[in-house]
């Protein structure tokens, strides 16, 4: 699954890759970040975080506080709704209605290389608490229960090469019933569970999840939930 644009080989253009890595250090940060935090995180020279700023800046893809700290800017918005926008739309109700009837944060996610992806998330209206899971959100493929649903569905061959035995045998177990969980795997304390989402060809692979500390209800109640939101989240795509 790693191409040659990953990490391995060197990008064909190091400018373009630098803007890119600030624009992820952002998302990963949750918090506006100065100059200086992203020159350290990025292992480059001042100087040269603060031109790749001022092109970002000029695009509306990040915003300066009054104290000079930087963030995301809301065009990232207006280009991420172009990103499968019947997929996105088709399951934003879906997820909406999941999330106030468990009192969880429901969320979409798609396998993009090496990483699954958050495409969607809805938190439920209701709730004291909740567990935040931002659109944009990534971790490796071999963890968390959307990673294992997605992997349920496609050829092994398709792997990553870092799927060990332990992973391939809690595969084949959400193969075998239909869903996945995961407990302490990418966030400290909370568990999930997620069933995956069969699209048409040419589609990337997807899973819905839900995400929350604790719950009455019981994981299998939860997937059962989520796979009549898929089944319409397909029906509606015509997949």
């Amino acid at each position: 699954m790693t191409t040659p644009t990953t990490a391995t080989a060197a990008p064909a253009s190091q400018t373009l890759s630098r803007g890119i890595r600030v624009l992820e250090v952002l998302a990963d940060a949750r918090e506006p970040l100065s100059i200086d935090d992203l020159a350290r995180r990025l292992d480059l020279h001042r100087s040269v975080v603060y031109r790749l700023l001022r092109t970002l800046e000029d695009h509306g893809l990040i915003t300066r506080d009054t104290a000079g700290r930087v963030q995301l800017g809301a065009r990232l918005a207006a280009l991420a709704a172009g990103v499968a926008h019947d997929l996105h739309a088709e399951a934003l109700p879906e997820l909406t209605a999941i999330a106030n009837e468990l009192g969880m944060t429901c969320f979409l996610a798609v396998l993009d290389r090496d990483e699954c992806i958050t495409l969607a998330s809805v938190e439920p209206r209701h709730a004291v608490a909740a567990v935040a899971q931002r659109p944009g959100a990534r971790h490796s493929i071999t963890v968390g229960a959307p990673s294992k649903a997605i992997l349920s569905i496609l050829d092994p061959a398709e792997w990553p090469t870092a799927v060990d035995d332990r992973l391939r045998a809690e595969i084949a177990e959400t193969a075998r019933r239909g869903y996945a969980t995961s407990h302490d795997e990418v966030i400290p304390t909370v568990q999930s569970v997620s069933v995956p989402l069969r699209l048409r060809g040419g589609q990337r692979p997807a899973a819905i999840a839900a995400v929350y500390v604790a719950s009455p209800v019981e994981p299998e109640e939860i997937a059962q939930r989520l796979h009549r939101s898929a089944g319409a989240i397909r029906e509606a795509l015509g997949a």
